[in-house]
């Protein structure tokens, strides 16, 4: 699932520039004149329904995430089979994505309101905002303009999106291939603090490493005994349901840093971000600073993020179903 890097600074630095060019195109309000109740439609049916299932705030910001990676943030994670081609959602990292049905629900209200108007890649980049606001998170700033994606491909997506084997060397430059930095890294990373995640995408940990029973020499022993004694009692367990910041699930704060402090990241990409210097800086500076320099640092690259590679003006289109290109 990990993707090659782009060699060298010119293509980085071109990246960088279209993604200047392109993100300039999105504004505040951006539907202001043409479907004015649509952000307060989509904020009010989150407010309704995000408190019944906390938990899909986590799913939608890594469905935002997982959307960015690949052709920008376009909702092309959204789509189903195009031309015959296998879509993002059937990539290895996109498998445990939920919430679907609910960008196709307010997806729906917002067409009632505005046929036309609205795109499905604004619609899930406000939803994500949303969700985690709702749930007591952070909150930033989403300019919109975003149209939607025709494309979406399988491939792309496995060879994109970041994966929870990954060292750091790979996750980084995974960053660097979006126009993103070690900091964005860190603190995109911090969204695992309201993460679940099964077992397959850390029991190589557990059971497959180098250190004594299997288990990863760089995973406190501890923790890691806890996991195969009341959770992946198996290697082969792909149900059970693990909290990436145990305790602190629901509640989006700092304790993800400080467990990855003490060896007890889930995944190995989350333990990878104590092996570089600037990183575990980047760390240990959250952790002595108040959390809402965390949160105010996060909305940025937040923001960052949400402007990767979006289409704009008459690129792409404004879909009338998030799940099918128009016809």
């Amino acid at each position: 699932m990990a993707g090659t890097g782009f060699p060298g600074f010119i293509i980085v630095f071109g990246l960088l520039a279209f993604i200047g060019s392109t993100n300039a195109q999105l504004q505040m309000n951006f539907y202001a004149k043409s479907c004015p109740k649509a952000e307060k439609i989509i904020s009010d049916y989150v407010k309704e329904h995000i408190p019944n299932a906390p938990s899909l705030a986590a799913s939608f910001i890594r469905m935002h995430f997982h959307d960015c990676f690949v052709r920008g943030c376009d909702g092309s994670v959204l789509l189903n089979s195009t031309n015959g081609q296998s879509p993002e959602k059937n990539a290895v990292p996109n498998q445990t994505l939920r919430g679907f049905d609910f960008i196709d629900r307010v997806k729906s209200l917002v067409e009632a309101e505005c046929p036309g108007i609205v795109s499905c890649a604004d619609i899930l980049t406000l939803v994500a905002r949303d969700s985690i606001v709702t749930v007591g998170g952070p909150f930033w700033q989403v300019p919109t303009g975003r149209r939607d994606g025709v494309i979406s491909n399988v491939s792309e997506a496995n060879n994109n999106i970041p994966s929870p084997f990954s060292n750091f060397t790979t996750l980084l430059t995974l960053f660097n291939n979006q126009g993103l930095d070690t900091n964005d890294l860190v603190l995109l990373s911090g969204a695992h603090t309201i993460g679940i995640a099964h077992c397959p995408a850390f029991s190589r940990r557990l059971y497959n490493s180098t250190g004594p029973g299997g288990v990863d020499p760089t995973l406190d022993s501890e923790y890691a005994a806890n996991l195969k004694t009341n959770k992946c009692t198996t290697p082969n367990d792909n149900t059970t349901i693990v909290e990436m910041d145990p305790g602190s699930r629901k509640t989006f704060n700092l304790s993800y840093y400080t467990l990855l402090t003490k060896r007890r990241g889930l995944f190995n990409s989350d333990a990878a971000l104590t092996t570089d210097s600037t990183s575990l800086g980047l760390i240990n500076q959250l952790l002595s600073s108040p959390q809402s320099f965390f949160y105010a640092q996060f909305a940025k690259s937040m923001e960052k993020m949400g402007r990767i590679n979006v289409k704009t003006g008459s690129q792409g289109e404004i879909r009338k179903q998030c799940a099918l290109v128009n016809s």
